[in-house]
């Protein structure tokens, strides 16, 4: 038997983190004396304190920690630290889309944001549509974009878009609608044909990953405040080069239209 003392050394863990990780039921000592407390680990202990202290600096939840240790299953452990590892790669990108957001919204002198105003007629197009919450919207995005490209197939006939009610950014739920173009929308599951109506349009486009858009969207609004009239009516995106057209998010290219009136 080992010390707490001994054990944190041989460990390289803190007796204050073995203590809690007991406390925790992560890891119980192999003996506790019940006259002076004092805790006491085996050596066959000391690998599962330190997969217990990696899991730990990955930010595993406890609840996943306990599962992993008590689970005989190797398959079910490596399913476990995957799908942790997935979320902390999913956290990571959003994370450098925030840095990549900041530093642009730092620059001391952005450059001019380019804005066209274009006329879009009216067309019908192979769509899903639902209504959703903010917090869902990829999600729901991607299942729905993989729907239309099944259904429709080789007869798309430009890039992806998709059109997304002012509600969904003021209260955080709102309509969103994403199209396929195609010369014969097919009904099936979710996919119908759709009619984009005809609209006024004040167009910029987003260079890069999807996650700093907001930027792009706010430096357009401006110009659209300082030099149009704006419309109610749904935001519209176009996905003029996106992950399946290209691996490199700096090559990634979204259209952002949004609705205006103009007088001349």
């Amino acid at each position: 038997m080992l010390t707490i003392g001994e054990f944190s050394r041989l460990t390289h863990l803190s007796v204050r983190t073995l203590r809690r990780y007991h406390e925790g039921a992560l890891l119980e000592p192999a003996v506790v004396d019940e006259t002076s407390g004092y805790r006491y680990y085996a050596v066959e202990q000391i690998p599962t304190a330190q997969v217990i202290n990696r899991l730990r600096e990955l930010d595993v939840p406890r609840g996943d920690v306990q599962r992993i240790l008590r689970s005989p299953d190797p398959g079910v452990r490596a399913t476990l630290v995957a799908d942790h590892l997935q979320r902390l790669e999913a956290e990571l990108d959003r994370t450098r889309a925030a840095v990549a957001s900041l530093r642009r919204l730092l620059r001391p002198d952005p450059a001019p944001i380019a804005v066209e105003l274009r006329a879009e007629p009216a067309r019908t197009v192979a769509a899903v549509a639902a209504v959703v919450d903010v917090g869902e919207v990829d999600a729901w995005f991607a299942g729905a974009m993989a729907e239309l490209e099944v259904a429709v197939g080789d007869a798309v006939a430009g890039p992806p878009g998709g059109t997304y009610d002012n509600s969904l950014f003021e209260q955080g739920r709102g309509h969103a609608l994403v199209y396929l173009p195609t010369a014969a929308p097919p009904r099936t599951g979710r996919v119908h044909a759709a009619t984009l109506p005809a609209a006024e349009l004040a167009v910029a486009t987003h260079v890069g990953e999807h996650d700093g858009v907001e930027v792009t969207y706010g430096e357009l609004g401006t110009w659209v405040v300082k030099n149009a009239m704006s419309v109610a009516g749904p935001v519209r995106e176009v996905y003029l080069v996106g992950p399946r057209d290209a691996s490199d998010p700096a090559a990634w290219r979204t259209e952002i239209g949004w609705p205006v009136f103009r007088v001349t």
